[in-house]
């Protein structure tokens, strides 16, 4: 369990990305982060890993502190940022190089993922694109089968087919002893994995749910009248029509638009607050 209370951090004091900010993340979950840009996404991605440091307040996993950088817990966490750094080595050379570090990394694994993703193993990382260098580092993280695994707008710079292989990997890579948190802001590309969603405004966290209590609550539509018989509580344009959200007294539990439930919150976050508190 990832367990995060009343965190402060700041790169400035005039500019306080988190006050107060407390989480937690159940294992066996896929998380679905979001927020807008400047939000703090990738920062509470690097408190969580130990990569920065809170002002005060803490962060434990498993109850180990991730700043205190113990072996026990790096060997169970990965996280692949939005924008890689690689050093001038083949895939496999950084594979016998660092897969050691991880006690349940798997290379036969690797070499399949390395082989969906299109990615050459023999290839070195200086030559390659942008999104191979991702894609390698996605198919390490993933052969590296830690416990908890962070990733940072992980389709940025995949292109169509790349996406649905890393959809097929993650979810064939995922098990109830692992936790996952995405970044991301393109969330067509990974609303089929997600089971659960935290969104960040405003210095806090304004939902963490489940993908079925969000679906138990509200009725997602796109119809210039509501199928809902419940009551409308946020509506705007979209490419498919009027996005509508209403309460759900029917009981039955549809389909979760995360881009719609994303502008609900980020718009009428007491509203939503609201909803799932009575």
């Amino acid at each position: 369990m990832i367990t995060i209370n009343d965190l402060t951090f700041w790169y400035s004091k005039q500019n306080r990305i988190f006050e107060n900010l407390n989480l937690e993340l159940d294992t066996g979950h896929i998380y679905g982060l979001l927020g807008k840009n400047g939000a703090g996404k990738t920062t509470l991605l690097k408190l969580i890993c130990g990569l920065s440091f809170p002002k005060s307040g803490s962060v434990d996993i498993d109850r180990l502190i991730p700043l205190q950088r113990k072996p026990g817990l790096l060997a169970n966490i990965f996280f692949v940022p939005e924008e890689i750094s690689v050093p001038s080595h083949t895939m496999e050379k950084f594979a016998d190089i660092h897969g050691g570090f991880y006690p349940a990394f798997d290379p036969v694994r690797l070499r399949e993922f390395l082989e969906k993703f299109e990615v050459n193993a023999d290839q070195n990382f200086s030559g390659m694109s942008h999104g191979q260098k991702k894609k390698g580092m996605i198919a390490f993280a993933l052969a590296a089968n830690t416990r908890y695994l962070f990733l940072d707008e992980p389709t940025n710079g995949l292109d169509i087919p790349s996406k649905a292989a890393f959809r097929s990997m993650l979810a064939a890579s995922f098990s109830e002893e692992k936790t996952i948190i995405l970044s991301t802001h393109m969330v067509r590309d990974l609303e089929s994995l997600i089971d659960s969603v935290i969104i960040l405004n405003n210095r806090k966290i304004i939902l963490n749910r489940t993908m079925d209590q969000i679906s138990h609550r509200l009725t997602f539509s796109h119809s210039s009248v509501s199928s809902s018989p419940g009551e409308m509580i946020y509506s705007a344009k979209s490419e498919l029509g009027p996005a509508m959200v209403s309460m759900n007294t029917s009981g039955i539990e549809g389909k979760v638009d995360l881009e719609t439930l994303f502008n609900t919150c980020i718009n009428i976050p007491d509203k939503i607050s609201y909803c799932f508190e009575n």
